[in-house]
């Protein structure tokens, strides 16, 4: 028995129709949405009585989905968003992109900001954090050849 893949990294977030927009921007695609309740999931997550939308991101390869979930019942109970890099926990998410001038060109018109700069690492990665919707954080790296 061995572990098989890593199956999503799940976000929550307040707008998830934004965020779906903002990510099909970047050029994940909507797998799939629904509504999850009842008392199976409120065992799964320890919150009891829950109802929360769902939005599953899929990457172009396949290999790798987003979970957006957007909590009706409960509230949600903190908030992570404007942490720096350096917080404890989890931190972001890094998506490799061809061009990483045009994804950034077309996610600020969508409201993103760039954190830092744009960085050359070696003679390997341009890199960037960007504040996506809601303040998510998110890593972009171009491969150089």
């Amino acid at each position: 028995m061995g572990l098989k893949r890593m199956d999503n990294v799940g976000i929550v977030v307040a707008d998830i129709a934004a965020a779906i927009d903002f990510f099909r921007e970047l050029g994940l695609e909507l797998e799939g949405r629904a509504t999850i309740e009842g008392e199976w999931a409120g065992r799964v997550t320890g919150l009891g009585d829950q109802c929360v939308e769902i939005a599953m991101m899929r990457t172009p390869d396949g290999h790798s989905r987003l979970e957006l979930s957007r909590f009706l019942t409960p509230p949600t109970v903190a908030d992570h968003r404007n942490a720096p890099v350096n917080a404890l926990g989890y931190l972001r998410v890094m998506f490799a992109v061809d061009d990483i001038d045009e994804t950034l060109e077309k996610l600020l018109k969508r409201g993103a900001q760039l954190v830092g700069e744009v960085v050359r690492y070696k003679d390997a990665y341009r890199l960037c954090y960007i504040r996506g919707p809601e303040g998510l954080l998110i890593g972009l790296a171009q491969e150089l050849s």
